[in-house]
């Protein structure tokens, strides 16, 4: 299982440990994963993901789930958020055509 957030895409990155002497080791910077369970208030329905501190600041920021999806590009998307994001998008289609 690939350490990657599901919603940003976010993976780990390569850098340099440096010591007081200027010693250059090689380290992983691993992106702060957590497995959260996220509400769709459109649909209804909970969605347990594995994501990064700073994209469960930033759904929170955008106002839930639903508007991070809709803004969020699809190349970072996992498969299973894409789906959710065509079912938004479905469901979002449908809503109009009821109301009238």
């Amino acid at each position: 299982m690939t350490r990657r957030c599901e919603l940003t895409g976010k993976l780990p990155m390569s850098g340099n440990l440096r010591s007081h002497a200027l010693n250059a080791k090689r380290r992983v910077f691993r992106p702060n994963l957590c497995n959260v369970t996220l509400m769709s208030e459109s649909l209804g329905r909970k969605l347990r993901v594995r994501v990064s501190a700073h994209a469960l600041k930033t759904v929170e920021h955008r106002g839930g789930l639903d508007a991070f999806l809709m803004m969020a590009r699809d190349e970072e998307l996992s498969a299973q958020c894409l789906k959710l994001k065509r079912e938004l998008a479905k469901a979002k289609a449908d809503q109009p055509s009821a109301a009238a």
